[in-house]
């Protein structure tokens, strides 16, 4: 199984950290957000990674070459960052079946597996990780409407009056049918391809899409000061 992992961005917000690196390889706890990544994927049973890269995306390659833990790793290249429905179009192009997507700035310990277990089971195209927040959160990121019973109705990016308080948490599965989606995808109001709206079209083309509730945790590194707050979450999983 592939496992996708989008790390193109320039990750403007974790300034001064990434004026001479790209996000992905910032360290978190001793390693990078990449690195972290790969685990969590190997973790949940992948056996080939596809990295998507732009910005200093050389630095990557370079760290990595191309296998991670006798893992083949191959490269995609996002010229433009255009959102992350237009990374994982990219994406596609290189993965075979079934794959699983880990956003490039998120460090895991959650229940993953749980995840992938409800995409084969319901025989779905798109299984996503949700978690329950608060109203003010949910206007801030892609929220997930459902029918109470795990299946998603609707998906709708960062909305002013949030139809639901469940949001998405940077770890998907798929079907190959999402990469057509993505292609069909048109740019937002922020100029951006977004992913809650190709699975929306998934959606509207009748295709079954899951949620599955956090167990756990899901941080999406945004700011340098995230970091120190990873560091203390990954210390209590330690402690545990």
């Amino acid at each position: 199984m592939d496992g996708v992992v989008l790390a193109a961005g320039e990750g403007t917000r974790m300034r001064p950290l990434t004026a001479d690196r790209p996000k992905g390889l910032v360290e978190v706890d001793g390693k990078p957000l990449l690195t972290h990544c790969f685990e969590t994927l190997l973790s949940v049973g992948v056996d080939r990674l596809v990295v998507v890269v732009g910005y200093r995306g050389d630095d990557i390659v370079a760290r990595y070459g191309d296998q991670y833990q006798n893992v083949p790793v191959e490269y995609v290249q996002q010229d433009e960052q255009l959102g992350l429905a237009h990374a994982l179009e990219r994406a596609c192009s290189a993965v075979d079946g079934t794959f699983v997507m880990l956003n490039g700035d998120n460090v895991c310990r959650a229940n993953l597996g749980d995840v992938l277990d409800r995409h084969r089971k319901s025989d779905a195209s798109a299984t996503l990780l949700v978690e329950d927040v608060s109203r003010a959160e949910a206007r801030s990121t892609g929220v997930v409407t459902t029918d109470g019973k795990g299946g998603v109705t609707g998906l709708v990016e960062k909305p002013p009056d949030p139809p639901s308080t469940l949001v998405t948490r940077g770890f998907f599965a798929f079907e190959p049918a999402i990469g057509h989606a993505c292609a069909l995808t048109r740019p937002s109001e922020r100029g951006e391809y977004e992913l809650p709206d190709a699975i929306d079209l998934l959606l509207s083309a009748g295709h079954r899409v899951e949620a599955v509730e956090l167990e756990g945790w899901c941080y999406n590194v945004n700011e340098p000061g995230d970091i120190d707050t990873v560091e203390q979450r990954l210390g209590e999983s330690v402690d545990r």
